[in-house]
């Protein structure tokens, strides 16, 4: 059994429970902007009348800036401090989103966009800074604890994110269907586009006012500089390094399946319910809505799964406990695939649960005992988030088959993800085997 007894918010006699609060608020606005952009797919597809394969350049640009701006921000944060990454990562995040008021004043969809990548090149460094700052807030044996119960606040912004998505932008916007959207002609269509679009910009208004204020309030606030020891920038003998480590190397590997995995999981699932619903004579939008709807259970799934695996973690081997659930996520994909009813939607929601301990338990796993090296092991990791860029866009052309022989395409892309989980297994197998994670 694992020692349970170590505090995970104290070191040396230091307390950080007041600036674990403010980080890992930060973890909730990032949860936040993950998730209210996965529904955006399909918004935009219909609002430009476009592929699904066109809608997933969101996700391409969204998971895109992570990628960008990953090693910048590790140079950044290894220069001057945490705390300096999770400011700037704020305000980038801030401009991000105010830029969604210019972007629909163009009537276009490239600019929003821009205005994606920009608000995540701030995610990009928050990612960086805020993970290894929450590994840094406590002993090196509970660092793994540490994360997830932080991480375990991140679901709690991407359930907000879900629930402004489907009850202030899809629930907002204009009734009418993709059919009925391409037999518009442009002016009817520029004049259906724009009030759309002021619907969906709203919420991406708001949050940059909140991020904003949030910049303020950890500027002014007094922040631990442990972890901050080195600043000289070693770039490619740190990289050299760290990527010699057979735990990092393979973790940057299994980082990059589970995020594609999830967006993959969290994104289509509003093209798996709509085509499932319709089937069953439901009109298109509230097959829509009601498929956000299952989005959110699958969300709140996945919030009381991460609390009891940061609990169960206390007694099991991180390792393990990331295969056995890996293991259930291949059993579960396996019925989104082969099943065409509502068990198939019931599995693609238990997932879900699968996947809430995977991204903290492998970025804890990987970074376990790089020290200071940590700063670039963690831009590794974010950049290994590339995978919701480019997973998501190979399920979309799927998707748009329509049908692949007798199968819904839909059904069949989720393969995708059944391979993700494969490799996450692997990783959490030899992690296991190594005896120390």
């Amino acid at each position: 059994m694992k020692d349970v007894d170590q505090p995970i918010l104290h070191k040396d006699g230091i307390s950080y429970v007041l600036p674990f609060i403010l980080v890992t608020c930060c973890f909730a606005l990032w949860g936040f902007a993950n998730d209210i952009t996965n529904p955006m797919v399909k918004a935009f597809s219909k609002i430009f009348r476009m592929s699904v394969t066109d809608g997933a350049l969101v996700q391409v640009a969204f998971y895109g800036g992570y990628f960008a701006m990953a090693f910048p921000a590790a140079m950044f944060i290894r220069k001057y401090s945490y705390k300096a990454g999770i400011l700037l990562g704020l305000g980038l995040y801030a401009v991000g989103a105010l830029l969604f008021f210019p972007a629909k004043m163009t009537g276009s969809y490239y600019p929003f966009l821009l205005a994606y990548f920009i608000l995540t090149c701030g995610l990009s460094f928050l990612e960086t800074s805020s993970n290894p700052y929450i590994l840094s807030m406590g002993t090196e044996a509970t660092a793994t604890r540490r994360l997830n119960l932080a991480q375990s606040f991140n679901p709690m912004g991407s359930l907000l994110g879900m629930y402004v998505a489907m009850n202030f932008i899809q629930a907002k916007l204009n009734p009418m269907d993709t059919a009925e959207r391409a037999q518009l002609n442009p002016m009817d269509f520029a004049a259906v586009r724009d009030a759309d679009l002021s619907v969906l910009i709203a919420p991406y208004l708001t949050i940059g006012i909140v991020i904003f204020v949030m910049l303020l309030v950890i500027r002014f606030t007094k922040m631990p500089k442990n972890g901050d020891q080195t600043h000289s920038i070693n770039f490619g003998p740190t990289l050299k390094r760290i990527f010699s480590i057979s735990h990092y190397r393979e973790g940057v590997v299994a980082q990059f399946f589970y995020v594609g995995a999830q967006i993959m999981c969290w994104t289509f699932i509003i093209q798996y319910g709509t085509r499932l619903f319709m089937s069953q004579g439901m009109e298109e939008k509230a097959a829509e809505v009601l498929s956000q709807e299952y989005n959110i259970v699958a969300m709140i799934i996945f919030c009381i799964s991460r609390f009891v695996c940061t609990f169960i973690l206390r007694y099991l081997n991180p390792g393990k406990l990331l295969a056995i659930l890996a293991i259930a996520g291949c059993c579960f994909t396996a019925g989104v695939i082969f099943f065409q009813n509502i068990y198939g939607m019931y599995c693609l929601v238990a997932v879900s649960a699968c996947m809430s301990l995977m991204f903290p338990t492998i970025y804890g796993i990987a970074l376990t005992g790089l020290g200071d090296d940590a700063k670039f092991g963690a831009a590794g990791l974010i950049m290994a988030i590339l995978g919701g860029s480019i997973l998501p866009p190979l399920q979309a052309r799927i998707i748009d088959m329509q049908t692949i022989g007798s199968m819904p395409a839909v059904n069949l892309s989720f393969i995708l993800p059944f391979i993700c989980f494969v490799v996450i297994t692997v990783y959490g197998h030899r992690s296991y085997r190594r005896g120390k994670y």
